[in-house]
């Protein structure tokens, strides 16, 4: 599978080495990367082995296969209906841009028309299959996400107590701290949605690492998961099992045998 990926962050290099190194995905390699900024990424083209391009309609005629996202919440808003609309498989990291239903609907139609998909990886959290099961008959009342934080990854470095700098619906989360809550718009779309779907955003200066407690109820009965993750090494705001939930979605799309 030829794949091409907009974004170079700290998320894209780590794909760009674990993919083009062959040994976790051989059937899998990153071809292109589109890089509309002019920001010279020659040094990861002759690295990996891929072609840069400035140019998107180029960038999508190179025989790829599959578009990851791993660029920002505009990146997936500009350019996420062309890759569908041109029967490109689209991954999104960037998931926050799915909390405007409008978006997330004309995604959906345009995949529909078009013969793509989108695919949504888990991001650092667990628990979605449980939500998913629940909310099939309708029957999950509620599910609420705690996140503490280290003050740094939240803009809060001064802080020598804990602080609640949000709590409310995912939906307005979303909207205030884009590079922070992503998995509070994964929760809302496996379960009841942004405006149902509560948000509790601490910064903690007793805490080293991100921590997500979810908690749902419904028929089923009540279930509480907890996930502490560590931190991508460059980058405190994006937790390492988002970068690693990207590799299982693409390993899980050719998958014939699938599980949850």
């Amino acid at each position: 599978m030829r794949i091409g990926l907009i974004g170079c962050g700290n998320i894209g290099t780590f794909l760009l080495e674990t993919i083009n190194s062959g040994r976790a995905f051989p059937e899998c390699s990153i071809d292109a990367v589109f890089e509309g900024r002019s920001k010279d990424l020659s040094p990861l083209a002759e690295m990996y082995g891929m072609e840069i391009y400035q140019d998107f309609t180029a960038f999508l005629n190179s025989g790829i296969d599959l578009v990851i996202e791993a660029a920002t919440v505009q990146v997936v808003e500009e350019y996420g209906p062309i890759i569908v609309g041109n029967g490109k498989d689209l991954l999104i990291v960037s998931v926050g841009a799915l909390g405007d239903s409008a978006l997330h609907d004309r995604l959906k139609t345009l995949c529909e028309k078009h013969g793509a998909k989108v695919f949504i990886p888990s991001g650092a959290i667990g628990g979605l299959d449980i939500l998913k099961a629940a909310n099939s008959i309708n029957q999950l009342d509620s599910v609420s996400i705690t996140t503490r934080k280290p003050p740094k990854s939240l803009g809060e470095e001064t802080l020598t107590k804990e602080k609640v700098i949000f709590k409310g619906p995912a939906s307005e989360a979303i909207k205030r701290f884009p590079k922070n809550i992503n998995v509070s718009i994964i929760l809302s779309l496996a379960g009841l949605g942004g405006q149902e779907t509560e948000v509790q955003i601490i910064a903690d200066p007793k805490v080293e690492k991100n921590i997500h407690l979810i908690e749902a109820m419904g028929a089923f009965g009540r279930v509480e998961v907890m996930v502490e993750n560590e931190p991508m090494p460059d980058n405190p705001k994006t937790s390492y099992l988002a970068a690693l939930s990207v590799l299982s979605t693409l390993k899980n799309r050719k998958e014939t045998i699938l599980l949850g």
